[in-house]
């Protein structure tokens, strides 16, 4: 089931340009990324909060996804201080936390979260094929904007063949444990996921044939860069040219 809960809304972010968005989104993420100094890194996080308030999202469902990336955060919280050469800070039985592994978790952890919430505020705002239609605007490659737009769509399908066949063994009286007959079962069930993807594959691929595809997607939607699109670009130019000062700054 497609859920794109951001996509529908009258904030200011709903209503720019979704080639500026996504310029914008890319441009400010690939900045941060290489960012490393901390004063940096806040300015970020607290812009990407301030983008999060402006596209008035529901806070739940930012909340929910944020849980998820900082899942993953907590293992790296778990490893890399104490894992990483440096100054100890502190011991923890026969491990010792370098105060550069505990640097370094902070550094990803303020990163991703700034990164996520962004891209939530600027380009989770409009819908995946509008996502698609204004990466072929920005002159991407037109094989790879429809690979995105075929993922998008059926994975979700995929996804829905997975929970049948899950069912279906369920009704057969299968019950997963730590033995051979639950891998054996697992690997017949991935293996049956592959043979019905390649099959819908091949059959949506001749029935977007039989309906005269030629490998372009057309949309009617024109997209118009207003003034508002063309002052939220410039704001947001300055704005990661300021953090790439703050990262200069604190390094020089």
């Amino acid at each position: 089931m497609l859920r794109e809960p951001f996509a529908v809304g009258s904030s200011p972010l709903h209503r720019l340009d979704p080639r500026i968005r996504l310029a914008s989104a890319a441009g400010y993420s690939c900045v941060l990324a290489v960012c490393r100094e901390f004063p940096a890194l806040l300015a970020a996080l607290f812009l990407s909060m301030a983008l999060v308030a402006a596209a008035r999202l529901r806070i739940a469902e930012v909340l929910k996804r944020l849980l998820v990336v900082n899942g993953l955060v907590v293992f790296i919280w778990a490893v890399i201080p104490f894992t990483f050469p440096g100054e100890a800070l502190f011991r923890l039985g026969p491990l010792h936390a370098a105060r550069e592994g505990i640097e370094l978790a902070a550094q990803i952890t303020l990163k991703s979260n700034a990164i996520i919430l962004a891209f939530m505020a600027l380009v989770a705002t409009m819908p995946f094929a509008t996502v698609g239609h204004a990466l072929h605007r920005l002159r991407v490659p037109d094989k790879i904007v429809h690979l995105l737009l075929m993922t998008y769509r059926y994975i979700f399908v995929l996804e829905q063949e997975y929970q049948r066949l899950i069912r279906a063994a369920r009704i057969r009286g299968f019950r997963p444990g730590t033995n051979l007959h639950t891998y054996r079962t697992y690997a017949y069930l991935v293996g049956m996921l592959f043979v019905r993807a390649v099959d819908r594959a091949e059959r949506v691929r001749w029935a977007m044939l039989c309906r005269g595809f030629k490998h372009k997607f057309y949309s009617l939607h024109e997209f118009n860069a207003g003034g508002g699109s063309i002052a939220f670009f410039v704001l947001m130019s300055a704005a990661v040219l300021g953090i790439a000062a703050l990262e200069l700054r604190a390094v020089w």
